[in-house]
């Protein structure tokens, strides 16, 4: 904790690690909602709920400068929550445990939450600042941004007064981000009747797990392995040549985060248990070599018996979603033709469920363009109504179009090289923001996404460069200083 405080800029790691001490998974915001209304009413600053669970916040213009540009400092309070196989973490009621290594900021056998934390504390840190010269504020802290971007989407008409929105939730110090891809959530499920195990037959608990997993917008394009698809490919080969039939499949828990594990149980003659480990050996070296110059923390494969369960899928409905599985569209589809470094159109395989009767398979698709996002909804819709699945979207949100003659972005880009002595970067980013919900609620607004840096969001490796923190806040300040008359 000492080292924490003691990094630079005090006044963002000291609310950054208060943010850590306070639990706020998506879905489980009660805590966070209450720690920053008290911030603000001890910070002497006008906070309030919105009937979105958004957390706003109203800081009045310096003495002088009420004829400026009113701005809205946007972050998101929830995050990812995401733990090691071994790890004990409760995300509901335990603090994270940040630690210094080098360079970087991490946490113990989780998620950091600087993604979006340090967007939190950097507005926190504005609120409570009384030195800073600015003129009006808004702060809108968004409510579960991380499971569909619910705080924004219910956003109300006419609670904003600013002119100008930064949104504080890009990963890449000196990368200011003018357009960002929309998404859409695609869910398959069906309902089914359990049919009885032999009970001759043996079980198999299989396990894929140790891949890096990360973040289904900004990593998608590094070729990472997904659980999910590759344990698939295991599947459908046990059961062609072991007589393997499914009885429970699990992988997956976050809608925009690249499934790092999945878990099956299998059942098969007796006879077959063997062939079937030996398979299991097969397929590990097969990853290995695959992706060995891409998952590094090391793949972990293996079987454990277990005892038969008593009830499995019905083989004809096993084989349509292991083949759904096997031909569902999974990472990059098209690169944006004029920024070819830069993705379009992708999906992430997320979550599967199948147990108990219920089958469910979740996918996230993004595209830049939104005849690209109509596409990939109906290739993936196709390939699961063929498995009898009822496909259901939603969340659905719009691209972010770039605007290269913004205002905001041309003085950030002077204070930048002003303070840095170097150019900053135009970028748009695959993933999405909740810019191009808000514009779509306030069309007036003028809009860039900054930050420090943070690598891995999404994954027990996120960490964040802390000595970007510095110069992020001294530009921060420095814009706020000088946002131009209305």
């Amino acid at each position: 904790m000492n080292e924490i405080l003691n990094l630079k800029p005090q006044c963002i790691w000291k609310n950054f690690y208060a943010l850590t001490q306070v639990p706020r998974p998506s879905g489980h915001l009660e805590k966070i909602e209450k720690f920053l209304l008290d911030f603000a009413k001890e910070a002497g600053v006008e906070a309030f709920k919105d009937p979105a669970g958004n957390i706003v916040m109203r800081k009045p213009a310096t003495e002088g400068m009420e004829n400026r540009k009113g701005i809205i400092l946007q972050a998101h309070m929830d995050m990812v929550p995401q733990k090691s196989p071994d790890s004990k973490h409760n995300f509901e009621t335990d603090p994270i445990e940040p630690w210094i290594d080098g360079e970087w900021v991490k946490a113990n056998n989780t998620t950091l939450g600087a993604d979006d934390g340090l967007g939190v504390a950097a507005i926190m840190a504005v609120m409570e600042d009384k030195t800073l010269k600015h003129g009006p504020i808004d702060a809108l802290i968004t409510a579960d941004e991380e499971t569909g971007m619910v705080g924004a989407n219910a956003l109300p008409a006419g609670e904003l007064q600013g002119d100008i929105l930064l949104n504080l939730d890009s990963e890449t110090w000196g990368k200011f981000v003018i357009g960002s891809a929309g998404g859409i959530d695609i869910t398959g499920t069906l309902g089914y009747k359990e049919v009885e195990t032999d009970k001759a037959d043996a079980a198999l608990r299989v396990t894929l797990k140790g891949f890096r997993g990360g973040h289904s917008g900004l990593e998608i394009h590094e070729g990472r392995a997904n659980a999910n698809k590759q344990m698939v490919r295991f599947v459908r080969e046990a059961i062609e040549k072991c007589d393997a039939r499914l009885a429970t499949w699990h992988g997956g828990n976050m809608r925009n985060a690249i499934p790092f594990k999945a878990e099956v149980v299998i059942t098969l003659p007796k006879e077959n248990v063997e062939a079937a480990k030996e398979l299991v050996e097969e397929w590990k070296e097969r990853y290995i070599d695959e992706f060995k110059t891409i998952e590094t923390n090391g793949v972990e494969f293996f079987a454990e018996d277990i005892e038969t369960p008593a009830m499995q899928v019905p083989v004809e409905l096993q084989d349509n979603l292991v083949n759904a599985i096997y031909a569902c569209h999974d990472g990059v589809i098209r690169m944006i033709p004029s920024y070819p470094d830069v993705v379009e159109t992708s999906s992430n395989l997320a979550i599967i469920d199948i147990e108990g009767g219920e089958a469910s398979i979740k996918i996230l698709a993004r595209s830049s363009r939104e005849d690209m996002k109509d596409y990939v909804v109906k290739t993936i819709e196709s390939c699961l109504c063929m498995a009898g699945m009822k496909v259901e979207t939603g969340g659905s949100y719009g691209g972010w179009d770039p605007n290269p003659d913004s205002e905001i972005l041309a003085l950030m880009l002077r204070v930048y090289k002003e303070l840095n002595g170097e150019d900053g970067i135009i970028q748009v980013d695959h993933a999405g923001l909740e810019c191009s919900i808000i514009l779509g609620k306030y069309p007036h607004l003028d809009v860039v996404s900054l930050g420090p840096t943070v690598r891995s969001p999404h994954t027990t490796t996120e960490r964040t460069l802390w000595k970007t923190a510095e110069p992020f806040w001294a530009l921060l300040k420095k814009v706020l200083e000088e946002i131009p008359v209305k």
